[in-house]
């Protein structure tokens, strides 16, 4: 699992690569942890290349929205393939995250 973070003006890019399992999410917590602190930037996240998402990982997502919501920014999914995006429409959560093909 690859999580990477950058900061641009006013908003906040993040990559998710590989399997995003319970024991990848915690390293994957520790390296997105500004993001729960974002300071009202939009977040947009990059998923082209993440291949599995275990609930930990829908948890720690959620955790980003949360912060987002709370000082008025917005959290965006981008090209998450179709089995991903599956676990994301079976757990409701496909109706309160933004997504871009």
């Amino acid at each position: 699992m690859i999580a990477k973070i950058e900061e641009f003006d006013d908003k906040w890019f993040a990559t998710l690569e590989g399997e995003m399992d319970t024991a990848a999410a915690v390293e994957a917590q520790e390296v997105l942890k500004p993001l729960y602190n974002g300071g009202g930037k939009d977040v947009l996240i990059e998923c082209g290349k993440l291949e599995y998402i275990a609930s930990s990982g829908l948890r720690i997502l959620l955790g980003i929205l949360k912060s987002a919501i709370a000082t008025g920014s917005s959290v965006t999914l981008r090209n998450m393939n179709d089995d991903v995006k599956n676990v994301f429409s079976l757990t409701g959560l496909n109706k309160i995250f933004k997504f871009e093909p």
